[in-house]
């Protein structure tokens, strides 16, 4: 399968191109070690493994792509294709070895329909007018085969709008009711509806507030909201994310930073799907001499 350029310009797109370089920059020196990002990984990989569990072979797409760090993830699960906004995240994605990515808009989603067993969304949909929202999960429900996933991430709670909200270009922060309304609009059937980051939610709180209180950031001093902290706190939050993840496993958080669903296409599944042989394509049994 070749992926396709879509031919919109950069004007074309949706989102804020410049600014979302910036962010790929930033977020591709820190992504490997901060605890953020660790605490994502640990919470989806889970859900991917249950996704792709019993189709052979599976294709899975990224859409927003970002920097390829996600790609190198889901390529564990099967044959992952990306596509980004940014020409920069795609050179950063091929700099993760990953060849299989293209510039192109979520709204114009550069493949054949049902293309995919799994289809990932992760931190683009909150960036995106609700039109745009909208059209970009319309193409995600096409691109996905009957009986598809789709694991969506978002951006959660109005109350934690802080100064990673005007770096990112944040133009909501959903919550559950929300967020389930859009993909039901979609045809997606929810699956599961988690918050995420519930143990560090104390802290964004007062820190988010605080900076409300006190005026956000400008976009270009915003960017220093991405730093990894020292050694000591990094760890201390790595292992707070990594036990949270171990819980949800089990239950789902009733609060958090983020917002974490698992969406299905109406449909039977790949693996679900029995192909019968006929006695003429039956291997002949071989009598004993």
């Amino acid at each position: 399968m070749v992926i396709l350029r879509h031919s919109a310009t950069r004007a074309d797109l949706p989102g804020t191109p410049e600014r979302g370089d910036d962010l790929l920059e930033a977020t591709r020196r820190a992504e490997q070690v901060h605890f953020w990002f660790k605490g994502f990984r640990a919470f989806v990989r889970p859900l991917l493994a249950d996704a792709v569990a019993g189709i052979p072979s599976p294709r899975i797409l990224d859409c927003g792509c970002g920097t390829g760090a996600n790609l190198v993830m889901l390529s564990e699960y099967g044959q992952a294709f990306g596509f980004d906004l940014s020409r920069q995240g795609i050179q950063f994605a091929h700099l993760y070895g990953q060849r299989r990515a293209a510039q192109a808009s979520i709204t114009h989603v550069p493949f054949r329909d049902a293309e995919f067993d799994l289809v990932t969304v992760f931190d683009v949909l909150y960036s995106l007018p609700e039109r745009a929202e909208a059209a970009a999960l319309e193409e995600a429900f096409r691109v996905l085969r009957p009986g598809g996933t789709l694991i969506v991430n978002v951006a959660a709670l109005s109350i934690l709008r802080g100064n990673h909200s005007v770096f990112g270009s944040e133009v909501r922060r959903s919550t559950r009711r929300r967020l389930r309304g859009v993909l039901s609009r979609a045809g997606f059937e929810i699956g599961r509806l988690t918050y995420t980051n519930f143990s560090l939610f104390p802290l964004m709180l007062a820190v988010r507030s605080a900076q409300r209180l006190f005026g956000l950031a400008t976009p270009e001093e915003a960017g220093t909201d991405i730093v990894v902290p020292s050694v000591a706190v990094n760890a201390v939050l790595t292992a707070l994310l990594r036990a949270e993840a171990g819980a949800l496993r089990r239950l789902d958080m009733p609060i958090g930073s983020s917002l974490l669903s698992v969406a299905r296409k109406p449909g039977p599944r790949a693996a679900e799907i029995r192909i019968p042989v006929s006695r003429r394509e039956r291997a002949p049994v071989r009598s004993r001499p």
